[in-house]
């Protein structure tokens, strides 16, 4: 165990690639780290990935301890969180963080029943700070923000006499960090205490379905709504996103709808974006898409309704109708181009 307080992020990977999320994670624990004056750490299961793992240094994790055994070398939910929990009892961070991915949100769960101590799922924002309960004062508390009540509020939830805190954090939402070739992190190879017996399931076979579209890593974005939900109207939001190089994307009406897949779903239950510009086509805006895209650098909104939630957070707003605005908008971009 190291004397210094540590904050925790497991690290997924997948056919020795390193998840996004975990990325995003380490960056986000070096900000929380440097106001309880602790070091990031990684905890990462697998065979054969030693070499990414040191690259983990980079984007700031100091160090990762690594259980290595060729049975980890794909996700089973009761050795990963046997692992993990094993780890962190002997590591004993201060918090710990996973990624509210498929794999985190199977994981995190059993690891905080088995350590009986505070989880948070779904975050969109982290913060150190002080809590006051029952007239005591706690410093350097782990608040942990998400939305709540179907996305119309965002909560503050803190467990302060939890050891450690926990929480899965969207993709998407945490600052990458510019990653610093200069430094590694020192992978330390963990024996692993696993028998036959963990192993109640066995991967026979991985099939993979890539994505339609990548929207976390994309820089302009046109999203359609339900205003854009009739096939004449969203044709024309998706001629704009091809005439100005953009993402298409869409709200969760238009999905639900099956005009477009989950994959181009941004907001509370899809994608969470920043890109340089989004351009929200007949989106309402309520909380649980804004959530998903508030970031974005500049945001402009096109609504027929004036009162519209999404001109509140819009950079430019437009009043009018789609099928009127959007052709003068390709039209001005082909002029210009």
């Amino acid at each position: 165990m190291s004397d210094k307080k540590q904050v925790m992020v497991f690290i997924e990977q997948s056919e020795k690639k390193i998840g996004a999320v975990s990325l995003e994670l380490i960056c986000e624990a070096g900000r929380l780290a440097k106001k309880l004056s602790a070091e990031v750490v990684g905890v990462a299961l697998g065979y054969g990935i030693g070499e990414e793992l040191a690259a983990l240094g980079h984007y700031g994790c100091k160090t990762v301890y690594y259980v290595e055994d060729e049975r980890l070398s794909h996700f089973t939910s009761n050795p990963y969180a046997k692992s993990v929990v094993s780890i962190i009892r002997k590591q004993q961070p201060e918090i710990v963080l996973f990624g509210a991915t498929t794999t985190g949100r199977d994981m995190a769960p059993r690891i905080a029943s088995a350590l009986k101590c505070g989880l948070t799922a779904d975050c969109t924002e982290l913060q150190i700070g002080e809590y006051k309960s029952k007239g005591e004062l706690f410093e350097n508390a782990f608040l942990q923000m998400r939305p709540a009540f179907g996305g119309n509020i965002m909560a503050t939830i803190v467990s302060p006499e939890s050891f450690p805190s926990m929480a899965t954090v969207r993709p998407g939402v945490m600052q990458l960090d510019t990653p610093d070739a200069s430094r590694t992190a020192e992978v330390l190879v963990e024996e692993s205490d696993l028998s036959d017996e963990d192993f109640l399931t066995e991967v026979i076979e991985v099939v993979r379905r890539e994505k339609t579209v990548n929207l976390s890593v994309a820089q302009i974005i046109v999203a359609a709504g339900a205003g854009a939900a009739d096939p004449e109207t969203l044709a024309l939001v998706r001629k704009l996103a091809v005439t100005i190089g953009a993402e298409l994307a869409a709200s969760r009406p238009l999905v639900d709808a099956g005009l477009l897949s989950h994959d181009h779903q941004v907001g509370q239950t899809g994608t969470t974006v920043r890109p340089n510009l989004y351009i929200a086509c007949g989106i309402s805006g309520q909380i649980q898409h804004r959530a998903g895209m508030v970031e974005s650098q500049r945001i402009i909104a096109i609504n027929s309704d004036p009162d519209a939630p999404i001109f509140r957070i819009a950079h430019y707003g437009i009043v009018g109708d789609l099928n009127a605005v959007i052709p003068k908008m390709i039209a001005a971009y082909k002029e210009k181009a």
